[in-house]
């Protein structure tokens, strides 16, 4: 009995520390984000170009805020709810909508409207990806001047390098330096959160600011300064979306944990501690957190804030890439080339392509920009509007899969969906001093990838109207033995429709005269759901001797490689070498047209972007020795 105790014991405690170890690991990941806005959001209220007047009154209502937005929208909304909305243990948005509204259902007008959302939210997270980093580093680096004039002219270029520096090393890999993330960002919080401690026993009454009344006098005095100020107030829960998108690598528990326990604590105590600074001394405006510290702290707080500013910004980074490996293996982007950094953790990927696009932007806001206070005008806009398209999705899937009643999904649904339109209406007021720019970025790649999903669907029609069923096939070519040579080997044809003859296959006994003694029809499919049990992965169907078809399944999350779904072929009772084996690729040369389909615009514009796909070869990552391409045209 004692030993049964003492073995129940040691497991609780081995999940303890399993817990503690995952909280701190979310610290330097989930909370990067939502962990830096201290450096501007404050800031932005009483300083800046959409800036009130400082006064009491203002200022206890800005940290009330502040305080229930933080309790509100990433304490109950997120924490509470969202993060309940899992597709098997993968968050984020585009998790979200293939839960909700899977590609394969019924093409039913609501299913398309809230695949069309869930894909606009997807594409404006990029324009966040560009903006965080641009704004975090920027504003650390400010800091500088807080200290001396010296830098001032500097701070752009310093943010320039820091940013060309963070995204060079992308290709490196980031599991050595993520081991530290979650330390540094531990002693970032437990930094601001002393720094509120020091300035708020000096002016405690600011702790009145938890009554919502205080809030709720802007809007009674001035309606459009309190919507004005909400678009600035929200820049203190940025960070919301990085909450459900990480829970497929810490689960929920560690980042409620880390949440509650030092996350929470420490921002509203550094919020409170500069309005506390503010009431005392209005000229600290200009830049109440760093103006916090006392002045030999200064140049280390810039160090800190300069590391927490880079973590924040190699969370997003990595979250882009996560996002476009999800857009690729559910057919809203082309294939690009993926390349693993980590041979023992999973998700540790870097995309080249995505990497360059985001660092010239960065550097680009920067400079166009010039300061973090221009930036933070166009900070915002896109985070509103997903966090918006999140309620509504959760407003789906809790009526559609959990099956709640309408008189509890209703009320949850519109109060955060009231919120979500007050903040949103509050940042289109920054539309024309930067909030353009996310709209135009999501509207970009959101244009691209509704283009290359249409544009796949129309080239699988265009395949279809000239597939021949393999049952045809395969009786044409048994009617006349005599005319087709067999040849030692394996022939392994990638298929993208799994019922039809390959028109690869097709050609090669067409203008080859030549079949292999084993032939396998391949098909990969990437399902609406994150991981396929690897038992599950394949299924083999003899159509008649000499020919097998394969069906492969992957998860959005997960990488197709072909070679080891071939070297497991044996097992599963087909006959084949994977050394004697020649992979049969079609490569198609599409040619915009006029015929009814896709405007002619969107056509061409899927040219391009198939023309600048990775191959077929490339991503499946066959051996390109034992490849052989068969060219065809199609018209779209």
């Amino acid at each position: 009995m004692e030993e049964a105790v003492s073995q129940s014991n040691e497991s609780a405690a081995a999940h303890s520390q399993n817990i503690a170890a995952l909280s701190l690991a979310a610290l330097g990941v989930v909370y990067g984000d939502i962990g830096t806005s201290p450096l501007y959001a404050i800031r932005e209220c009483f300083h800046g170009p959409h800036a009130i007047s400082l006064n009491e009154v203002n200022l206890l209502g800005v940290l009330s805020l502040i305080f229930w937005s933080l309790l509100l929208v990433i304490s109950v909304k997120y924490l509470v709810f969202i993060l309940k909305a899992d597709n098997r243990g993968e968050g984020g948005i585009l998790a979200l909508t293939s839960l909700v509204a899977p590609r394969r259902t019924p093409k039913a007008l609501n299913g398309r409207a809230v695949l069309i959302l869930g894909l606009f939210g997807a594409a404006l997270l990029y324009a966040d990806g560009i903006i965080t980093p641009a704004i975090s580093v920027l504003s650390a680096v400010e800091g500088l001047n807080v200290a001396t004039d010296v830098f001032e002219p500097y701070v752009q270029l310093i943010a320039v390098l820091i940013i060309l520096v963070l995204f060079l090393l992308q290709s490196k890999g980031t599991q050595r330096v993520g081991s530290v993330f979650g330390p540094i960002v531990l002693v970032w919080f437990l930094t601001i959160g002393g720094l509120g401690v020091y300035r708020v026993v000096e002016h405690l009454d600011v702790v009145r600011a938890v009554n919502p009344y205080y809030g709720l006098s802007i809007f009674m005095h001035s309606p459009l300064e309190g919507l004005w100020v909400m678009g600035t107030v929200f820049l203190v829960v940025t960070g919301g979306e990085a909450l459900y998108a990480d829970i497929g690598h810490f689960g929920v528990l560690p980042i409620r944990y880390s949440w509650f326990t030092v996350v929470l604590p420490s921002l509203l105590l550094n919020y409170f501690g500069q309005g506390a600074l503010l009431l005392r001394d209005p000229s600290a405006a200009v830049n109440p957190f760093y103006r916090m510290a006392p002045e030999p702290l200064l140049y280390p707080l810039v160090v800190l804030a300069t590391l927490a500013a880079v973590i924040a910004s190699q969370a997003v980074i990595t979250g882009s890439f996560s996002l476009t490996l999800q857009a690729i293996q559910l057919g809203y982007s082309p294939r690009m080339q993926i390349d693993h950094t980590s041979a023992v953790q999973k998700g540790q990927i870097y995309i080249s392509t995505v990497n360059r696009l985001l660092m010239v932007a960065c550097m680009l806001l920067v400079v166009g920009f010039g300061s973090s206070s221009a930036l933070a005008a166009a900070y915002g806009v896109a985070i509103t509007l997903t966090m918006m398209i999140t309620t509504i999705l959760f407003y789906v899937l809790v009526r559609r899969k959990w099956r709640w009643s309408a008189w509890v999904a209703i009320p949850v649904a519109a109060f955060f969906l009231i919120i979500d339109v007050l903040y949103a209406g509050a940042n289109f007021l920054k539309i024309p001093d930067g909030g353009w720019f996310p709209l135009l970025v999501g509207g970009g790649v959101f244009t691209l990838m509704v283009t290359w999903r249409d544009g796949r669907r129309l080239l699988g029609e265009r395949m279809s109207e000239r597939m021949v069923p393999l049952e045809q096939f395969l009786t044409e070519v048994n009617a006349a033995p005599s005319t087709v040579a067999i040849v030692p080997g394996t022939a392994i044809f990638m298929a993208g429709n799994s019922k039809g003859t390959p028109p690869a296959l097709r050609q090669n006994v067409a203008h080859n005269k030549v079949l292999h003694r084993t032939n396998v029809l391949l098909t990969v499919e990437t399902l609406d759901e994150p991981r396929v049990d690897p038992k599950c992965r394949v299924e083999v169907t003899e159509v008649q001797s000499g020919f097998w078809r394969v069906v492969v399944s992957y998860g959005f999350m997960e990488e197709p490689w072909i070679p080891g779904v071939v070297a497991s072929l044996p097992e599963l009772g087909v006959p084949i070498d994977p050394e004697d084996t020649t992979y049969f690729i079609g490569r198609e040369t599409l040619i915009a047209s006029p015929r009814e389909g896709l405007a002619l615009w969107r056509e061409r514009l899927f040219v391009r972007m198939a023309r600048n796909a990775q191959s077929a070869t490339m991503f499946f990552d066959i051996p390109p020795a034992q490849v052989l391409e068969v060219g065809s045209q199609v018209e779209l």
